[in-house]
């Protein structure tokens, strides 16, 4: 462990940290995306630490790759807010960018989209948010299962960036159901990702405090929530956003409008879609004190409408990802236990990568087609009642 006492006057209040904070001794005293909201949570943290440190053993690249950012915005002569605001990554670890990676460093395109929605600037919001937006659209169309197979286990794994991840999540979905299932024109694919990550801009803040918070709602707290469409609309406004169709799916994401999807304007059928990822993603990610639905459950909950009749919306979204879409984890006909990494043609028979063999211990990835008999998938299984823990990555390069 090497210390490096970190220039506490340098630290942005209201954004995600990219390395971890520690005090005298290598105390952790903040993981890496901790935010730091306001002066007084910095006294806090000085009062358990004494001196804020980083360990350059274990966060050397994000560290040299802030104070040289730091320093060449110094340089530059930039307004102090657009010093407080910059984007705080390591090398190879920038804003996602068009030509994107094989597969992304996911932890970071949290962090920069939790930077975005938290604090949009007017000044550069549409062209940062069009350049993440085109890396997320790329790979989706690219890779769609392994986007969906991180989304899915980052949103059952994830609380502190819950709005971010959300947001990619139900984008992805309903980008991949307009594409590949309702057969939409590409221009309107893209628009309903647009309207999907930005559907809860004006409440960002407050959806990533929900996700940790024990208490009840407050008032002040259900009011935001039960105007935040219509809040949305108009900060996207202020930023510079002008396309309806954008801005009308946003608008009625969350009205109660059951029905055939032909009957409904453009822009309700994409709130509609919007509505339904939305369900399936809010159900299967966790809440400190509140225990997520398995994949399967989130995905009837979706696939009824307020009528209890089969939602159009929801059966083209159970059509797309199948009914063990990627990132689910299901029991086998072998007695063994796996991750969906892959959909295939059927519903029902999607790729799976085993991870505890039939006696429950965890064993190396082995591959499955659920479509032999031995081993069909007899049902799912909860997230919380999984007892490896599998990285991400590994999960991809399968």
């Amino acid at each position: 462990m090497k210390l490096v006492e970190l220039d506490i006057g340098s630290i942005p209040f209201g954004l995600p940290i990219p390395f971890a904070l520690r005090g005298v001794g290598g105390t952790l005293l903040a993981n890496k995306g901790f935010v730091i909201r306001s002066p007084e949570d910095l006294k806090t943290l000085l009062a358990r630490g004494q001196t804020l440190y980083v360990d350059t053993d274990e966060s050397g690249e994000s560290y040299r790759a802030y104070l040289a950012q730091l320093q060449s915005m110094l340089h530059a002569n930039k307004p102090l807010g657009q010093i407080a605001d910059m984007t705080m990554q390591a090398k190879g670890q920038a804003e996602p960018q068009e030509e994107a990676p094989t597969h992304p460093r996911w932890g970071d395109w949290q962090l920069h989209w939790t930077q975005l929605l938290r604090a949009p600037d007017p000044q550069n919001f549409q062209a940062r948010f069009e350049r993440m937006f085109t890396a997320l659209l790329r790979y989706s169309q690219k890779t769609p299962d392994a986007a969906l197979l991180a989304l899915v286990q980052l949103s059952a794994e994830e609380v502190r960036f819950y709005s971010a991840t959300h947001a990619m999540l139900v984008a992805v979905i309903g980008m991949l159901v307009t594409r590949e299932t309702l057969r939409w024109p590409e221009q309107h694919v893209q628009t309903l990702g647009r309207a999907a990550l930005t559907m809860n801009i004006s409440m960002t803040q407050l959806q990533d405090d929900l996700a940790q918070q024990r208490s009840p709602l407050s008032t002040e707290q259900a009011k935001e929530i039960d105007f935040h469409s219509e809040r949305s609309v108009a900060l996207l406004h202020q930023l510079g956003v002008g396309d309806a169709l954008w801005l009308e799916a946003i608008k009625y994401h969350h009205f109660r409008d059951p029905g055939k999807l032909g009957e409904k304007t453009l822009g309700r059928q994409m709130a509609r879609i919007i509505q339904r990822a939305d369900i399936f993603g809010a159900r299967i990610a966790p809440r400190i004190g509140r225990t997520p639905m398995s994949v399967t459950s989130a995905m009837q909950a979706c696939y009824y409408d307020e009528t209890k009749s089969v939602d159009e919306a929801g059966a083209a979204l159970v059509k797309t990802l199948g009914i063990y879409p990627p990132g689910a984890w299901v029991q086998l006909a072998s007695q063994e236990s796996g991750i969906v990494v892959r959909r295939s043609q059927h519903a029902a028979t999607p790729r799976v990568a085993v991870f505890l063999n039939r006696d429950g211990m965890p064993c190396d990835p082995l591959p499955r087609d659920t479509s032999q008999p031995a081993y069909k998938i007899t049902g799912p299984v909860a997230h919380r009642d999984i007892r490896v823990h599998v990285a991400l990555d590994k999960l991809l390069n399968l």
